[in-house]
């Protein structure tokens, strides 16, 4: 099934890209480490801990660490999972495996805590995968997820687009769409779950050059993965053209390049009888005037006016 190409993703590309940057990921991952510090601290502002938790697409386990440092004491045993079977091999965790996000193994209500950072955005079926998720959750357990959205590498797509139509004349698919912040709550919600919240935050990075930026998506398992993309190498004028069009359009004062990342942050809990409902309209049972401490005037009713129109 893993073969099959269903999606816009091609992933049995993404688990070999993955495979290839394993090696090289710790000294690019400062992207996950901002992510992975923004979920920490949203689990310190929580006020409970979780006994089971899972790391969904763990990339080397950094999470665990993060976790050991940031919120000691506030997970109990975390299992730690990746589609890749060398990030896994890196792991320090002994609670590792190797797991799609997209067909997850784990058996229904197994976790209190379910996180996922930076790697949900390449799966062909975001909805059925959070729908898996709030399966594996305990009832009234927490999902936190983190995830490329919105503008993402817009610099780079833009710059390729042209350069493509200007050389070639035609544009390929080269960086993947990303999710909107606005469709990823409406995600949360089909997904069956509560109180859900999204935010998102927007990283800018500078690099010397197009092709240092390209090596270091490489580096992070973060190059085209795409089911249609170009199957053969660029065309070298194709990628000095979009080199060119980068700088122009994208660069600093200090001649370096700046790439965008929006990282969407998704939480909602699983359901539960014991969480808070939202009351019933007309039960409430203080006056409005009471709670803004003020006086209650009554007004007269209108009498209707007999006057012909």
């Amino acid at each position: 099934m893993d073969d099959i190409l269903t999606g816009p993703f091609d992933r049995r590309m993404r688990r070999l890209r993955r495979d290839r940057a394993a090696d090289k990921f710790a000294a690019q991952d400062f992207l996950v480490k901002a992510a992975t510090r923004s979920i920490t601290e949203r689990l310190s502002e929580i006020n409970r801990d979780f006994d089971t938790a899972l790391d969904l697409g763990g990339h080397i386990g950094g999470f665990r660490d993060a976790a050991v440092e940031q919120i000691p004491g506030k997970i109990g045993q975390l299992y730690q999972c990746d589609q890749s079977p060398r990030m896994v091999a890196q792991m320090a965790n002994p609670y590792r495996l190797v797991a799609d996000e997209e067909a997850l193994p784990f058996a229904a209500a197994s976790f209190d805590l379910i996180v996922s950072t930076l790697s949900l955005h390449m799966v062909n079926d975001l909805p059925g995968t959070l729908l898996q998720i709030r399966h594996c959750l305990k009832p009234d357990g927490l999902f936190i997820g983190a995830m490329f959205g919105g503008e993402t590498l817009t610099e780079l797509r833009q710059a390729f687009a042209r350069a493509e139509i200007e050389q070639e004349g035609g544009m390929s698919p080269r960086v993947a769409p990303f999710t909107d912040i606005r469709d990823a709550g409406s995600l949360l919600q089909r997904a069956g779950f509560t109180m859900p919240v999204t935010d998102y935050e927007t990283l800018t990075v500078t690099y010397p050059s197009l092709f240092r930026l390209m090596q270091e998506l490489r580096d992070m398992g973060e190059s085209n993965s795409l089911t249609h993309r170009h199957k053969h190498f660029s065309r070298r004028q194709t990628l000095l053209r979009a080199a060119e069009i980068y700088h122009d359009q994208f660069s600093e004062p200090d001649q370096r390049i700046r790439a965008r990342f929006d990282i969407i942050y998704l939480t909602g809990w699983s359901p539960s009888p014991d969480q808070p409902k939202p009351l019933r309209p007309g039960s409430a049972r203080m006056r409005l005037a009471d709670a803004l401490g003020t006086s209650e005037t009554v007004l007269p009713a209108r009498m209707p006016d007999d006057t012909p129109p």
